[in-house]
């Protein structure tokens, strides 16, 4: 599939970049985000990208169904604002929260969601792997082989939301994931295909480090600058509203 190319203005403004260098927990890190975006809908912060990890943890969108989680005891599984189904997080994936100005920078969901594939897909492709999109799946897919006809396996996954124009949520990029930690849900509710990562197609050899550099490379070459930044906080919870947790 040809990558789509997207114009980019000067004017845009220059997003802060940040990485946790310790796995994050999910609830903690939603909570930081939304803080942030809010921040950034009022003109308070500048947006933001936020490269992190999450300990195990299965998470429901908001289009989730109950038989899709076929080991609920596994991991915990928490309900979550995103689009999409039910879906992994842990070591060795990448997950992208991405708080952009959607309407600004792209003038509609669509063109933000492409521009999130191209930008995907383009860093796949600094280590050989062709990724690709589907016109009735969300996410960027691998063909196995071509001797197994058809089928094909996920690498990234994609689950956004908007508060005021501004996204939450982003991207998971499997990069040495454990696998068989999918096993416990359909993954995006889609049982007909399956996943992979970077080191199950044969780049063990790539870092988390190795692959943030070249997801910042490719951002800033398609999307826009970059400057680093501080990982984003959010106020600690009040002992009422842990209690009603």
């Amino acid at each position: 599939m040809q990558q789509r190319s997207r114009e980019r203005h000067p004017g845009e403004g220059v997003v802060e970049w940040a990485v946790s260098g310790q796995p994050v927990d999910y609830l903690e890190a939603v909570r930081a985000m939304e803080a942030r975006v809010a921040q950034i809908a009022a003109g308070q912060a500048p947006e933001l990208v936020w490269l992190l990890e999450h300990p195990p943890i299965y998470t429901a969108g908001t289009s989730a169904r109950v038989e899709d989680l076929i080991i609920g005891d596994r991991f915990p599984v928490l309900k979550t604002g995103r689009g999409g189904k039910f879906t992994y997080h842990g070591p060795g994936q990448r997950v992208i929260y991405v708080m952009l100005d959607v309407k600004r920078r792209f003038g509609d969901v669509r063109a933000f969601v492409s521009a999130l594939e191209d930008w995907i897909i383009a860093a796949l492709g600094e280590f050989g792997v062709k990724g690709e999109t589907r016109p009735d799946r969300v996410g960027i897919w691998v063909r196995r082989s071509a001797v197994e006809t058809g089928a094909e396996d996920k690498i990234a996954a994609i689950g956004l939301r908007l508060k005021k124009w501004v996204s939450l949520h982003g991207v998971s990029l499997n990069v040495t994931p454990d696998l068989s930690h999918y096993d416990g849900i359909v993954p995006c509710g889609i049982a007909e295909h399956g996943v992979t990562s970077l080191a199950h197609l044969g780049h063990a050899e790539a870092s988390m480090e190795d692959v943030d550099k070249v997801l910042k490379a490719q951002f800033e070459r398609n999307l826009a600058c970059t400057r680093p930044a501080s990982t984003p906080t959010a106020e600690p919870l009040s002992t009422a509203h842990q209690a009603q947790q």
